[in-house]
Parts: structure tokens; sequence; C-alpha cells
């Protein structure tokens, strides 16, 4: 691929890659004047979503009393946790302090929301403080469900041939360390997703390439099989994609099985069971049945869902995703259809895409400018057009920056530079290099 006016050089592109793309994608228009208000805002989460938007708001509101409420010390990087778990990145390289990120002037509440309650708009914590809210933004994230699966515990990554890189820091490096003996002594790799929404959805598939790739280039080459499990049709939602995928998995020799859910494993006899659905192609009949399959090594992730603050508050969807809970918001405003003060971001947000750190970029400013147009008596203009981005890394040093919305249209931010469906090491260095700088920015309030 030739890029017109760009140094094509690996060295010559360091500088546009980790500098001038990242400013780019991070270009903002200048600041309104701050608005003078007492509203209360309460923000549940100090995620990506919850941090990003409190930056936002403290440089658009003056008087506002933001409070978040999130227990956890430390913030998490999630988009290096697949980086992690192939031996590229330190587990440290995911991990900051929270308040390293909090803006001046809100309040950190550092316990985990217990309830919520619309009616009374009041958020109680653990310790059983009761904070009164005039807008509230959910943004806690969600649950892995490890639970779901039988004979699975967090305890067995790591060992006997087990990963789960979505666990955090420490079982993204355990799992590496699992991945990296079936890359030195070959046998059965088995990758796996859920049937549930989950938190960027080519995670599963960015590990299976990375760690086909580095056991081709190991003592295993020639030792190994590959087979990748999903419950799904298909490799991926956005259908050229998914050929594209379908393709590559074909050059490699990838195995796929469709409509195969995890259900159990027996790490004893490092055997995997699965609920396999068939539907017939006349009557649409689907019949179930469980199927067996063997591994050396397999990757788990588990059912995901939203926390049970949220599943109990009365703010999931009741006529879909019912056994996961997301928050039942307009698709576009991101606000909740049937409480206007309450607005939903990231993870949480019931929303037919967007569970990723990218989205989250362009959510923020959209659930700001309904906020604040609440604040001030009028109407909000700005649309989440369902934006996801997924670096889908294939090897190495290559990727493909895949970008789509709500529709399944490819929506390239670097249209003539960034080919999205090609295998480039230009898409690697976005996503090794420049999304965290990215990120990071995002988290401050300046993308």
């Amino acid at each position: 691929m030739t890029l017109t006016g760009l140094p094509t050089s690996r060295r010559g592109f360091l500088g546009l890659g980790a500098a001038g793309l990242a400013a780019a994608a991070l270009a903002r228009p200048g600041r309104a004047q701050p608005i003078a208000t007492t509203a209360r805002i309460v923000i549940i989460g100090a995620g990506a979503a919850g941090t990003a938007l409190a930056n936002h708001l403290v440089q658009r509101l003056t008087g506002a009393q933001i409070t978040i409420v999130d227990a956890r010390a430390e913030h998490l990087y999630q988009p290096g946790l697949s980086l992690v778990a192939a031996g590229l990145k330190p587990a440290a390289y995911t991990l900051s302090r929270t308040t390293d990120w909090l803006p001046q002037g809100i309040t950190l509440v550092s316990e985990h929301a217990a309830a919520i309650d619309p009616i009374t708009k009041t958020v109680a914590t653990t310790s059983g403080q009761n904070l009164s809210y005039d807008y509230l933004v959910v943004a806690p994230g969600l649950v892995l469900d490890h639970d779901a699966i039988e004979g699975f515990s967090l305890d067995l990554v790591g060992q006997n041939g087990i990963g789960a890189l979505y666990a955090g820091p420490d079982h993204a490096a355990r799992t590496w360390a699992a991945a990296a003996q079936f890359t030195e002594t070959g046998g059965i790799g088995l990758f796996t997703r859920p049937a549930t929404e989950m938190k960027c959805a080519g995670a599963p598939l960015k590990h299976t390439f990375l760690i086909e790739d580095i056991a081709s280039r190991s003592a295993a080459a020639g030792k190994y099989e590959i087979h990748y499990a999903a419950p799904q049709q298909a490799l991926f939602s956005v259908p050229i994609v998914h050929e594209k995928l379908r393709m590559l998995f074909g050059q490699r020799g990838i195995a796929a099985h469709y409509g195969r859910t995890l259900a159990a494993i027996d790490p004893g006899a490092k055997r995997a069971t699965f609920v396999e659905t068939v539907t017939d192609p006349v009557t649409r009949i689907e019949t179930k049945s469980r199927v067996e399959m063997p591994y050396d090594y397999i990757h788990v992730i588990p059912p995901q869902r939203a926390p049970e603050v949220i599943r109990q508050s009365g703010l999931s969807w009741a006529d879909k995703w019912t056994d996961q809970g997301w928050v039942e918001v307009d698709m576009k405003t991101l606000r909740h259809l049937r409480y206007p003060e309450i607005f939903a971001l990231g993870d949480v947000a019931g929303v037919p895409k967007g569970k990723t750190a990218a989205s989250v970029k362009w959510m923020v400013p959209v659930v700001e400018d309904h906020l604040i147009a609440a604040i001030e008596g009028r109407e909000g203009t700005a649309v989440f057009d369902g934006y996801t981005s997924c670096p889908m890394i294939t090897r190495v040093g290559r990727a493909m920056l895949i970008e789509f919305d709500y529709h399944n249209n490819l929506v390239p931010s670097f249209p003539g530079i960034i080919a999205p469906l090609e295998e480039l090491w230009i898409s690697w260095l976005m996503k090794e290099v420049a999304l965290k700088a990215t990120y990071n920015a995002m988290l401050r309030g300046r993308a």
C-alpha cells in the first residue's frame, strides 16, 4: 500500500504514527465559556467512561457538585490486556491509580454503589451513604460471569493450559504463561467467546491470531492445531469483516466452529463441553446438543452482564438482553428512555454496538452535550452513531484497523491512508503505540 505524502519507512513513520495520527484522532474544537450551575451530578464508575466525562464536565461547568462512586483504587487500561496475554507487555503496562486521572473539584466516594432509586433520585453506597442527584450517569462497566462455566475457576488460570485474559492484568500474565507453554510444545489450542454481548468482541480473535502466530515461529511449529468455537454464526458482526477473517482463518488453518457455547471444562481431562445449537434451514427449528472438544490450551471468555446494582435498579431493558441487564437508553443520545435525568456510558449502555474504549471516546461528548443542555433547559443535538473501533491484531507487527457504526458501515478515520481490511504494520503501530496516548488524552477530557 502506498501512503501518499507520508514516510513509508518504519523509522520515518514512527513520529507520525505515535504523534501525528494520534493528534488527528484527538482534534477537538475550542471550549465554550463555562456554565454556572448548582446541579448535583453523580457518576457511578471511575473507569474510562466515568473518568473522561468527569474531566469534560469540570471544564464546562462551574459550581456543579460532581461525585464519582467507585471503590477501585487502580485504573485498568483494558485494551492492553491482549498484549499482556501474548507476552508483548508486562502486567504493569495496564495499571495506574484511579486518582491520577480524576480532576480537581470533584468528590470521589471510594465505595461501590449498592442501590439506585430512580424515583427518589438517590444512590446508596455499600457503607450506607445516600447520595442525592439531579443527574445520574451510570458507567460501572460490566461483570464477568465466570461462575456460569461449570468446572472453571480463576484459580486455574495459568495452570494446565488454561487462559482467561479478561479477568485482569495478573490473569492476563498467567494466561501468557499457559499460552507460552503451548507455543513451545504444541497440541490443540481451543479459543472461545460467550453468547452474551461482550467488551471488545475482537479480543478473542486477537488472542487466537497472536498465539497461532507465535506458535508458528516457535518450537511448536508444525505440531499444533487451532480451533475457534463461538455461539454466533459469524466470526464478526460486520459481514465484510467476517468474510475477511474467514479467509484469514482458512489461510492459516484455523478451524471455526459456529453455534457452540462453552458450558463446562474438565481441567484434569483437558476437555471442554459446549452446547451446540443447530437451526434447520427449512423449519428454522433449533436443536441443542452437548459436544466435547479436547484441548492442550484453552482460552476462556465468560458470559458478561451488567452489575447487580444495575439489574436490580429498574434501569435495564425489559424486553431485550433480559439475561444481561444492559441499561435502557436511546441509542443515539444514551439517555434513559424512562428517566430522562439518567444517562448510561460504556459497557453497561444497552445499545447495539459500542463496548470498546474507542466507543467511549465518542459516547462521552454526546452525554456531555445532552446533560449540559438539560441543565440549561434546552434539547441537546449530539448523536452517537454506534462508532466502534477494533485494531484487529492478526500477527505480531500486523493488524487491521477496523472501525464501524450501528449499520455495519466501515467508517475509517484515515481514509486513503489506512485501509481497514489490510494487515498493516501501521495499524499495529496504532494499537501498540498510539492507542494508549489517545486513551490517556481521552481520560483527561482532551479527546
